[in-house]
This record gives structure tokens, sequence and C-alpha cells, in this order.
């Protein structure tokens, strides 16, 4: 029978409660602070999840989220910080998109090529951190900031009518072209005015599935999540640190590459200057709420999703929309501060245990030697 650790669930749990607690907190203060009412807005927003647009809305960003979140925790159970999955996921949306509008296949293969073009684009855009930081010794973190740099004035340049790029006639807006109806992927229609659940999201729940198996199940998992625990005493258990670290900022890139599908694949079947920008960024406070655990980022994704997509009417009813970012951006003080005050907090009971049993051991060994 399986024996769950009490204190370890309770630890893991609080965590993410205590952050979510108080930012709903700190949110309706600020809204107090503002002369607006600090209910209403939290109530609003419920009502509109209630509809099924609002709801396929939900449900395709969380996908979205979802996918760049897992490609954020790759690199922190590596103990890697890769900021660029922004970067990574929109260059790889661009280029996939370009191949995408320029070939013509059956379904099946029109859409695998499109797919297998952003992993590699976004494999080798986290890449050239990842060759950085294990021979030249460069902190991802300040090369992943200017990789993400670069990739927008890549983007830029790439997408000018005289480079990549098409401007459609009568627009200012530029795009890659459109892909043909075979480049689509299918997806599930909610009804008339409901939309469309993107059945990439599908994809992104199965890939969530994939990566517990891998870390928890496999070798190469044990080995990446022993390297991010200490790097010296992996190498000294045989494993190439340098090599893991490099396996690690591709498999983060190939995933985040990925993250631009849903919305290439179902919806736009273009990149254009409108394409959705920062997912890469929520993507990490996702990940840091979520605590790297596949469930728990879904449900981070969800609640993101759900602050995002159920605000849209918020300022018809007078308040800003911009409270849910203020929401947004209180979770993430909130849950460093949380997760520092939790992790001291257990380290102080795993002293507290240690020094309980120590205390039994030699109360037991006394024992026997008055017996004796």
């Amino acid at each position: 029978m399986m024996k769950f650790d009490k204190d370890k669930l309770i630890i893991g749990a609080a965590g993410p409660v205590l952050a979510l607690v108080s930012s709903f907190v700190l949110t309706m203060l600020v809204l107090l602070a503002t002369g607006l009412d600090p209910i209403e807005p939290i109530t609003l927003m419920i009502d509109n999840a209630g509809y099924s647009d609002i709801q396929v809305l939900i449900v395709n960003q969380t996908g979205i989220y979802y996918l760049a979140a897992l490609a954020v925790a790759i690199g922190f159970r590596m103990n890697l910080f890769n900021i660029g999955v922004d970067g990574q996921y929109r260059l790889a949306a661009m280029v996939s998109a370009v191949v995408g509008a320029s070939v013509e296949l059956p379904g099946p293969l029109h859409i695998l090529l499109i797919v297998v073009v952003a992993i590699l684009t976004g494999a080798f855009w986290a890449g050239i951190a990842g060759i950085l930081k294990t021979t030249r010794g460069v902190s991802e973190v300040v090369s992943t900031i200017m990789l993400n740099a670069i990739a927008t004035s890549l983007i830029a340049w790439l997408i000018l009518p005289k480079n990549l790029g098409v401007q459609p006639e009568g627009s200012n807006d530029l795009t890659t072209g459109k892909i043909a109806e075979s480049g689509w992927f299918p997806g599930i229609d909610m009804g008339q005015g409901n939309g469309e659940i993107y059945g990439f999201t599908f994809v992104a729940l199965a890939l969530g599935v994939v990566y517990w198996f891998v870390l928890n199940r496999t070798r190469f998992g044990f080995d990446l999540r022993a390297t991010g625990e200490s790097e010296s005493a992996a190498q000294a258990s045989g494993v190439d640190a340098k090599k893991m670290i490099l396996t690690s900022m591709l498999i983060s890139g190939g995933l985040a590459g990925l993250s631009g599908m849903p919305t290439l694949l179902g919806d736009t079947h273009t990149y254009s200057l409108s394409f959705p920008v920062g997912v890469g960024f929520t993507a990490i406070t996702i990940a840091l709420l979520g605590r790297n655990n596949p469930v728990g980022i879904l449900f981070a994704a969800l609640l993101f999703a759900f602050l995002d997509k159920a605000s849209s009417s918020l300022d018809v009813e007078g308040y800003p929309k911009e409270i849910t970012q203020i929401m947004q951006g209180i979770i993430v003080i909130a849950v460093v501060v949380s997760y520092e005050l939790v992790r001291r907090y257990g380290t102080r009971r795993q002293q507290q245990k240690v020094g309980e049993e120590l205390a039994a051991g030699g109360a037991i060994k006394t024992d026997k030697e008055v017996s004796a």
C-alpha cells in the first residue's frame, strides 16, 4: 500500500495556494484603493466564463499556455532559466508559417512538415543559448534575453515584402501568406457562434503525459533531474552534465516552437504582425505556479486563460481590463515570496523531524542499557 507523506503534500500545495490567495487579496486592496468594487469584477468574470464561446476561448488559450509552460518547466527541472521561450515560439511560428504557405502536400504530411519545422526552429534558437552555456559558460538568462530581442528584429526583417512577407491588398498588415487548407489542423466545432476547439489542444495535453513519463519513468529523466539538483554529483555518477544541459535546452526550445501551433494551424493559418506575443513570459509564471508538475501547470494555465478571456467585457461595466494584468503581476511576486516562505518552513520542519527521530533513538538506546 502506498504511503503518503502528509508534510510533503501540505508543503507542496501550500506554495500555490498561498500565492493565489495573497494575489486575490492584494488585487482587491488595489481596487478598494482606487474606489472600485473589489468583488464585482471577479463575479463578472465568472459570469462571462459561463458562456460557451468564452469557454472555447479559455480552452484554446489553455493549450497554448500549457505547451509554453512545459517548455519552461523542462528548463527549470534542469535548473536552467529559459527566458527565451517567447522568442523561440514566435520565430518558430513565423518560419513554419512560411514553409507551410510555400508548399501543398496531402493533409497529414503538410501538417507534419509544419510541426517538424516549428520544433526544429525552436530547438535551433534555444540551442544557441545551450551551446554558449556549455562551451563558454554564458548564463542562459543573459543569452536567451538577448536572443528574444534578436528574434524580434529578425522576424521584423524576414516578414518584409521584399524578403518572405506578403502584404494583402488594401491592408497595412504583413503576413507570410495563407497556408493551404491541407495544412490546417482539424478541431472540434462547438456549434454556431461558439467557435472551434483547436485540435492541437489535445496534442498539448498528450505532451503533458509524455513530459511526466519521461521525467519520472526513464533514465534520461532521472539524469536530467539529478543534474538539475547537483551538476557535480551527477558528473561523479557518470552523467555528462554538459550534454544534459544542451539536450534540455533543445527539448525546451522544441516545445516552445510547438506553442504557436494551436493558433497557426487552428485559427490564423498565417503569421502576421498581430500574432500573439508575450506567451513565453506568461508561461514562466504558469510553470512556477504549477511547480513544474504537468497537472499543476495545467490548472495554472487554465487560471491564466480564464483571467485573459473572461475579462473581455470588464471595460463595458466600467472596470479596466488591466485588473487581470495587475492580478497576474501580483501572482508573479506572490509565487516567489510564498515559495521561499514555504521552503524555509519545510527546512525547519525537516530539521525538527530529524531532531525528534534522533531523540527517540537516544531514548531507546538508554532504555536498552538500563535493562541490560
